[in-house]
């Protein structure tokens, strides 16, 4: 990343380097819901196991029986690397993008079902973020006549259906650390973590 900072927490000194951004699916299934519900959860933290608390506390009505989905160390967003910095540093640096994160809904003939696509997104705007939103085979393929495949949770794209990624974030989280954006020419991707994960096997 071409610098180097250090900071103290509870364990210890660690780097900059090792603070990460995440992307978690959490699911559960709360009192008196007939199917499994599910949320998208962002936290900076060294690792997932890390940020257990912050998750079980995200989600109070779970009472703390949650799990994990999916998850993703969000690192690389077309053609952006994505940083996590301290604030003090953030102020000497200028993120070229800012991240947004979109939930697209959409529909198959005879499907009992709305299938979604959560991403994140690089952008100057939310229009810019939208427009590359559509880009993808989910926003083409998804949908038919009269269930076309929308920005949740409205009957178009628009741009209250976009969310920037550090409005995501807990505020504790948004005081100490500041998310950067820099061009990258790295044909890199990020992991996606697919599956049932229990909180303890973290």
């Amino acid at each position: 990343m071409g610098w180097f900072h250090v900071y103290i927490c509870g364990s210890g000194i660690l780097t900059m380097e090792e603070l990460k951004l995440f992307m978690v699916l959490i699911g559960c299934r709360p009192t008196g819901r007939a199917i499994e519900q599910h949320d998208i959860f962002f936290g900076i933290a060294t690792s997932m196991k890390e940020l257990i608390p912050a998750m079980v506390a995200y989600w109070p009505e779970a009472k703390g029986k949650i799990h994990i989905d999916a998850w993703r160390q969000v690192r690389y967003v077309n053609g952006f690397e994505v940083s996590v910095s301290t604030k003090e540093l953030a102020a000497t640096k200028v993120s070229e993008a800012s991240l947004y994160f979109i939930n697209l809904g959409g529909y198959k003939p005879g499907d009992y079902e709305e299938y979604h696509y959560k991403m994140v997104v690089a952008g100057d705007t939310i229009a810019d973020a939208i427009t590359e939103a559509k880009k993808t085979a989910f926003f083409k393929h998804m949908g038919y006549k009269g269930a076309r495949a929308h920005v949740d949770d409205k009957y178009g794209v628009d741009a209250d259906d976009a969310y920037l990624v550090k409005d995501l974030l807990s505020a504790a989280v948004t005081d100490q650390y500041s998310i950067l954006l820099s061009k990258t020419n790295s044909q890199a991707e990020d992991v996606l973590n697919i599956g049932y994960f229990k909180l303890d096997k973290l």
